[in-house]
């Protein structure tokens, strides 16, 4: 309760209805332009990928739209207003995860061709793709489901900043509001119509934190030793601020619980659903090289304006300010835009909050789709015989229930920590989908058995290491603090799930069929030269 009447006096609820003002035309106008380039036809390739001949610039930007959530504008801005140097750290991994996309995954991954990962599967792996189909759907459905609810139950964790702890009303209108939208982006426009708000949300997010990090960087005078004198007097911890250990340090358990995350974000980003996707859109394997440079580049400037924002809010609202509002830090740059440019700058941020939620939302929502749509239904169901009208039908419903199942996961979880829900999704990614990529790109003996224990085994032990960690309970912050039933130390499963990963891929090929996997050595060399030089 104190921290409702806070957060209402610090920031107020007249920003948020110019926010209402600001977004309902936003929707209006970019839902018509879907309307217009979305997929109206039977073409199949296009609902998943969407223009192919799209130029490196344009795939750059929907690459970063697809993956900048509103974590990155309001979590990792107030990781550094309260944690500095920690806080700084974790942007980086945000980048080192990019080149190791650039550098490893994308380009054997578009060259194999075809419309999802699944594809690929069945061209590395011909003896029981279906069912490592299944294991991927279910895999991808499982990463796609909770990092849509983490963006839902951010939309409700956003408005609390202007109202408090929202009323059931207040929760219900602001999930189903975004739900609804992002249902109809993917059902009416398919990638095309997604790609176009990615764009768009990408430019306006760029110039949104461009702008303000150039505000905070003229309150310092552009003197970077100033700006960072600001914040460790703002911060009221001296220069152990601007020292690692304040967030991640002190215990082993914490520094573990660090390491964790980090191999979670950089390994996670590769295997994102929604990201494999963007890698198989472009034509040519040379757009999509320029397109990650063009993608490395943006994610890299708007993680360094967020690093200026984070410290901007810090030296110039206060540490304690900042906590009294928000504990987590989300407020930070909404408390900064409100003192440096009033309502119009805080309604403009939190407007460019509640767009970039959609957009990742929708990315996220097509993926899992696609996945049941031509993985499942086309290719298991009705083995690669289904139309192209009935694989679209399929995949305009499936778009609705996973929309209408991420709305209901919402309002139950509304007040579950939306990072920890995003989080357990990266690590899921990289313990059961990344380590299936890797095998399946570069190692000539990887089977079937291998595929199907790594997915089903990777996603059973990111989940089970989650349910009995202090995430869910034994401490304050869990979900049932009540309880005490947390055997797992660590709140990110990475550490240990991801390796497990990977050993359950290598165990299956061992003990697996002798005949299965001399056949998959053989069926090997045609993919090899395929992921060299390319399907097209």
């Amino acid at each position: 309760m104190v921290m409702t009447t806070i957060a209402a006096s610090q920031i107020g609820g007249f920003p948020l209805q110019l926010t209402v003002l600001l977004f309902v035309p936003f929707a209006v106008i970019t839902l018509f332009a879907a309307l217009l380039t979305g997929s109206i036809g039977d073409e199949v390739g296009e609902f998943y990928l969407g223009d192919r001949e799209l130029t490196p610039l344009r795939h750059g930007l929907a690459m970063c739209g697809d993956y900048l959530s509103a974590a990155t504008l309001l979590g990792s801005t107030g990781l550094v207003a309260l944690t500095g140097y920690d806080g700084i750290l974790y942007l980086v991994g945000t980048v080192v995860a990019w080149l190791l996309v650039l550098l490893v995954i994308a380009q054997p991954l578009r060259n194999a061709g075809g419309f999802t990962f699944g594809d690929t599967l069945a061209l590395r792996l011909p003896n029981g793709h279906r069912s490592v189909r299944i294991a991927l759907a279910a895999c991808t459905l499982t990463v796609s489901v909770l990092y849509l609810v983490a963006q839902l139950v951010g939309s409700v964790a956003l408005l609390s900043q202007f109202v408090g702890v929202p009323g059931s009303l207040s929760r219900a209108t602001c999930v189903i509001a975004i739900g609804t939208l992002v249902i109809l982006f993917v059902a009416v426009g398919g990638m095309l119509g997604t790609t176009f708000i990615q764009v768009v949300k990408a430019v306006m997010l760029v110039v949104g934190v461009a702008v303000t990090a150039i505000m905070v960087m003229t309150h310092y005078h552009w003197n970077v030793n100033t700006l960072l004198g600001g914040a460790v007097h703002g911060s009221g911890l001296g220069n152990t601020f601007l020292h690692p250990g304040l967030r991640f340090g002190g215990s082993i358990s914490n520094k573990l619980d660090f390491i964790s995350l980090e191999i979670a974000i950089v390994l996670g980003l590769a295997a994102l659903p929604h990201l494999m996707m963007r890698l198989l859109a472009p034509r040519r394997s040379s757009v999509l090289h320029r397109s990650l440079l063009w993608t490395i580049g943006l994610v890299g400037f708007v993680c360094l304006a967020a690093a200026v924002l984070g410290l901007g809010a810090v030296g110039i609202v206060g540490r304690d300010t900042i906590t009294r509002t928000s504990p987590s830090g989300d407020a930070a740059v909404l408390l900064l835009a409100q003192s440096m440019g009033g309502a119009i700058l805080t309604a403009l941020i939190t407007c460019l909050a509640f767009v970039t939620l959609l957009a990742v939302a929708a990315g996220l929502t097509l993926a899992a789709a696609s996945s049941l749509a031509h993985d499942v239904y086309a290719e298991v169901v009705c083995k690669g015989q289904a139309t192209a009208q009935k694989e679209l039908a399929v995949a305009r419903f499936a778009a609705f229930v996973i929309g209408a199942l991420g709305i209901l996961l919402a309002l139950v979880a509304w007040s579950f920590n939306p990072a920890t829900l995003a989080f357990l999704a990266f690590a899921i990614a990289a313990s059961a989908i990344l380590p299936t990529i890797v095998y399946s790109l570069f190692w000539r003996k990887f089977s079937a058995t291998g595929a199907l224990l790594s997915l089903y085994g990777g996603l059973s032990c990111s989940i089970l290491l989650v349910v009995f960690s202090p995430v869910v309970s034994s401490t304050p912050g869990s979900i049932f603090p009540s309880a005490d039933f947390a055997w797992f130390p660590l709140n990110n499963p990475g550490l240990v799930s991801v390796p497990a990963g990977f050993l359950l891929g290598w165990l299956g090929t061992v003990l697996g069929s002798s005949k299965d996997t001399e056949t998959n050595a053989e069926t090997y060399d045609q993919f090899e030269v395929r992921s060299l030089i390319g399907a097209d």
